[in-house]
């Protein structure tokens, strides 16, 4: 009996512990509650991708999106699904905890490297530890922006050539590559788990919009235009280099695009029709398609479960008729409906309470679990995430763990009437909240909470209530006519809100 083979019997009888510092084999793939052998699993989370940006989902957009239509072709599109804020870090917190953003100390806006702390505490539960506990090995690859505690020098100031201090790799992810915040935000540079990948001693200068980006610490040789092709070649990397091992692997590919820079590289810069904010959509596409060439490739595909979502809508605005746009003005952010839609129909923009700013694309596909062209209209969040790995592993979890997630197994396979999710709740870039129950929305502030005009207040009066059934794009208040509604739902809000978890 040779080495493996030993391991293997030890395994049989030990289930699966640890010796001699090497996990024993045998149950690292070991089967689902449902008698499925653990799936792969790569979550793309797409940086400001509205709803309208995807021809699956709006079939007039002149973008071809060819590998999101495929996804939605070979899987599941979910068509009420929401980030769990209108903005970035708030929602990243969010698909990594399984919890509002909103219950941190982050009440409103994003984190801004260097100057804010880590928001993931140390004895949080991620979706990654979650996995790293049933033998998946977890890589993040790309836009972090949920908080890194910086090296610092002698004198106590930050210093990016120094080691990470805390980061991805001590929140469940055995490995890191990527950068800090969004693109536009310092420092301008990869880090591998810890470290700088080169010297951070060049400066990048400040550009203006489509090209947005700040002035700032920059890594040597680091070019924003190479980022989003670097991140999806060192997905397709990781995917060729997991592919065969005895674990299952997850990968959280946080990718930057279309957040500004807008910036495609040269082979796609004219591709559409629409300026270069289409083009880098187009570009966006093609790095997803390559992530879905790679599993094919190495032959993992059908034990492979892709989710492809947003973190939350575009920050292109919806121009009227007698406004130049991007099309006629590449400086201009936004388009005339008759050019495109980022947000499709919906309401307003990134940042906001309405539609436009949370409700995004959920494209799921799983083959063999995961019927192929389905759809499926419930609404969700991104915070549900984290408890469709726990149901899918058999981990039971705790009460201080991923307090506002939800499984969405029952939904996947198809079992719709299994599905009980207590009411969603948004919130804005300002700390607007709103609350989603069945058809009814009703928005605790007097505006956007973001971007769009009137701006309003959180929790100042009137409130608006809409029934998006009949009103998908928030045009009719109808607060007066169905008063119990508003009082009801005032009341769900208040109950999530003051307890510490809308997971009862």
């Amino acid at each position: 009996m040779n080495r493996r083979e030993f391991l293997q019997s030890c395994a049989s009888i030990l289930g699966g512990i640890t010796i001699g510092g090497c996990a024993l084999a045998q149950d690292r793939r070991g089967p689902t509650p449902s008698g499925r052998v653990l799936p792969n699993i790569v979550f793309i989370l797409a940086d400001d991708m509205g709803y309208g940006d995807i021809q699956a989902y709006y079939p007039p957009s002149k973008i071809a999106t060819v590998h999101l239509n495929r996804l939605a072709d070979e899987g599941m599109r979910f068509t009420d699904a929401h980030s769990g804020s209108a903005l970035c870090s708030p929602t990243r917190y969010g698909v990594l905890t399984g919890r509002y953003c909103w219950r941190t100390r982050l009440k409103r806006g994003v984190l801004w490297p260097p100057k804010d702390e880590p928001l993931i505490e140390p004895s949080r539960l991620t979706v990654a530890g979650l996995l790293q506990q049933h033998h998946y090995h977890t890589t993040c690859i790309g836009k972090w922006h949920v908080g890194i505690r910086w090296g610092r020098d002698e004198q106590g100031e930050v210093d990016f050539n120094k080691p990470i201090e805390y980061g991805p790799t001590d929140v469940g992810f055995d490995e890191f590559f990527g950068i800090a915040g969004s693109l536009d935000m310092v420092p301008f540079a990869f880090y591998h788990n810890r470290d700088p990948v080169a010297p951070v001693t060049e400066t990048q200068t400040a550009l203006p919009f489509p090209r947005f980006i700040r002035q700032g610490p920059r890594g040597a040789g680091f070019e924003p235009g190479r980022v989003l092709d670097e991140l999806a070649e060192r997905a397709v990397a990781t995917i060729e280099s997991r592919a065969h091992r005895d674990n299952p692997f997850f990968v959280y590919l946080a990718l930057t695009a279309p957040h500004k820079p807008v910036w495609p590289t040269g082979r796609f810069q004219g591709i559409t029709t629409l300026g270069p904010y289409g083009d880098f959509v187009c570009q966006t596409d093609h790095a997803v398609g390559q992530v879905l060439e790679a599993l094919e490739r190495t032959g993992i595909a059908e034990n492979t479960l892709v989710i492809f979502t947003s973190d939350n809508g575009s920050y292109m605005f919806r121009l009227a008729e007698s406004q130049q746009d991007h099309v006629q003005d590449a400086t201009k952010q936004g388009y005339r409906p008759e050019n495109h839609q980022a947000n499709a129909n919906y309401r307003g923009t990134k940042a906001d309470v309405w539609e436009g700013g949370h409700r995004v694309p959920f494209l799921v596909r799983w083959p063999g679990t995961v019927r192929p062209k389905s759809r499926c209209d419930e609404t969700i969040c991104l915070t549900d995430f984290f408890a469709t790995c726990a149901e899918l592993t058999g981990f039971d979890l705790p009460n201080d763990a991923a307090e506002d997630s939800f499984s969405l197994l029952a939904l996947l396979e198809g079992r719709r009437r299994s599905f009980n999710r207590a009411p969603v709740v948004h919130h804005s870039d300002k700390g607007v909240f709103s609350l989603r129950d069945g058809k009814w929305k009703m928005v605790f502030g007097n505006g956007s909470g973001g971007r769009e005009q009137p701006v309003g207040k959180p929790f100042q009066k009137p409130y608006f209530l809409f029934d998006l059934e009949r009103d998908p794009a928030e045009t009719t208040n109808v607060i007066e006519k169905y008063p119990d509604v508003a009082e009801r739902l005032e009341k769900q809000l208040e109950r999530i809100r003051n307890h510490p978890a809308s997971r009862i």
